[in-house]
């Protein structure tokens, strides 16, 4: 059993950054592929991103080259960076995690935190 809980999300302005954090409770994350996924009101759950436990990553084409995942396995916590944000990025953001299944799939997914909100303005 894992459990996620999303922080850092809020309001910033078209190109700010701001950075979230999933920090999990249970045994062995190192071994869980991490993601990130997020969802705009009316709109479906949208991939963001992923990275296995070695640390590979890779995005989803809309956020390639501004947002990047990192993880710390001795802290349980997986981070999501995100640069030059822009207004069409606001949506509530969640971490999920999976031992095996196809990566940028939300069913594929066991677990997932409660969400954080970001918000960029024009």
């Amino acid at each position: 059993q894992v459990q996620l809980a999303e922080s850092g999300g809020g309001l910033v302005q078209a190109g700010g950054s701001l950075r979230l954090s999933c920090a999990a409770s249970g045994r062995s994350f190192s071994s869980y592929t991490m993601a990130w996924f997020r969802q705009a009101p009316g709109k479906e759950r949208e991939f963001v991103g992923f990275c296995w436990s070695g640390g590979t990553t890779d995005y989803a084409d809309s956020v390639k080259g501004r947002f990047t995942m990192s993880r710390d396995d001795a802290k349980n916590t997986v981070y999501l960076q995100m640069n030059s944000l822009k207004p069409e990025d606001t949506a509530a953001y969640y971490c999920a995690a999976q031992r095996r299944g196809r990566v940028d799939d939300s069913n594929a997914y066991d677990y997932w935190g409660q969400g954080t909100q970001v918000t960029v303005s024009s």
